[in-house]
């Protein structure tokens, strides 16, 4: 009888991508925090997070494939604000991204999380601002919710 040994799971030895848009980076990386906060309060190592910038969200999808294919990382994080600037249906881009980055864990199995956020009345005033700023840390923490579940339910498959 041939037994195969499974090994344990270990938070500590999880890498992780965090890719976030650099528009409202100061908005946008409170999301980061969260993060991290949310991954060291379940045991990983938050110093296994590499941050990488694009553009714009509808890069987002692309790096994450790239990423993902290294092989290097447990799950990848993302993280945007996609805002009505009134040149472009932003919900469009938004949608674009959620799919594209659907499509990449699906062809990868890598799992990608997303906080790709768009707010249907997002104005430049520091009740937004401020709302945003706290609401981005709490989704944060959802993704690092997001992929412990994910990581913990691909380890016991």
């Amino acid at each position: 009888m041939n037994q195969t040994t499974k090994t344990e799971f270990n938070p500590a030895q999880q890498r992780f991508a965090f890719i976030h848009a650099s528009w409202h980076t100061d908005i946008v990386l409170k999301c980061l925090d969260g993060f991290r906060k949310g991954l060291k309060d379940r045991g990983y190592d938050i110093d296994q997070i590499d941050v990488i910038a694009v553009p714009g969200a509808y890069e987002i999808p692309l790096q994450a494939k790239l990423l993902a294919k290294t092989g290097r990382y447990s799950a990848i994080a993302c993280s945007a604000l996609v805002v009505d600037g009134g040149i472009y249906r932003h919900d469009f881009v938004a949608a674009a991204v959620c799919n594209g980055l659907m499509q990449v864990q699906l062809e990868t199995e890598v799992p990608v999380l997303t906080a790709v956020l768009t707010p249907h009345n997002f104005h430049e005033h520091d009740e937004h601002r401020e709302y945003y700023t706290r609401h981005f840390v709490v989704k944060g923490e959802e993704l690092a919710n997001a992929a412990d579940g994910a990581l913990q339910a691909k380890a016991a498959i």
